[in-house]
């Protein structure tokens, strides 16, 4: 199985990204995928995930209406649109995947992923 984040970068406040996560070495489209993010000094916590079909999605409050997740089962390619970005969403963000389970997401924490990318970093900063 490999994860491998791109998009993250340097954004203004307000401004947006797009990150992406290209998939390999596992059938994609029956799994579980999520965004996670940790900033210095603090735990790892999921921001989103998605289910292989797409009909169910969940988002932390503190990135409602603001960020998407969504993903291509056609590209192995799962993505988070970031709009409105503030101070706060500075961190590394990684994509996750549950092998565990197919066609469904346990809608939990760090310990329902079992596969994880390197990470790709986004900062907010004017």
């Amino acid at each position: 199985v490999q994860l491998v984040e791109s998009g993250g970068g340097l954004v203004q406040p307000g401004g947006s990204l797009r990150l992406s996560c290209a998939a390999s070495g596992f059938t994609f489209s029956i799994y579980c995928m999520a965004w996670f993010r940790q900033a210095p000094g603090t735990e790892r916590e999921r921001v989103a995930a998605i289910t292989p079909n797409s009909s169910w999605k969940r988002y932390d409050d503190s990135v409602k209406g603001r960020f998407n997740i969504s993903r291509d089962n056609d590209k192995n390619t799962l993505f988070l649109q970031m709009n409105g970005l503030k101070a706060e969403d500075t961190a590394m963000y990684y994509c996750a995947t549950d092998t565990s389970r197919q066609f469904t997401c346990r809608n939990g924490g760090i310990s329902d992923y079992n596969y994880w990318g390197q990470g790709t970093q986004v900062t907010v900063s004017s």
